[in-house]
């Protein structure tokens, strides 16, 4: 673990800031004694939202029929016009 005085971090602030994100903790002492503990956050999660299958759930709804009023719309996002 690191450690920097009360006066380092306010006057190198940057640098004691890139050892936290660098995954390094960094303790703050002030006359010798330790007053403080910077630590990083946990990373996000970085796996990808699962989002529900809308098209499995309009086809279980309403199986293979096709609303009267959509059709031009299905045709235009199809790309037959």
């Amino acid at each position: 673990m690191k450690s920097a005085t009360v006066r380092q971090l306010r006057q190198e602030f940057p640098r004691v800031l890139a050892l936290v994100n660098a995954g390094e903790t960094v303790q703050v002492t002030l006359r010798g004694q330790p007053v403080a503990r910077l630590t990083p956050v946990k990373p996000r999660r970085k796996t990808p939202r699962q989002w529900p299958d809308f098209a499995a759930r309009l086809r279980r709804i309403y199986g293979s029929r096709v609303l009267p009023d959509s059709q031009p719309l299905l045709d235009h996002l199809r790309g037959d016009r």
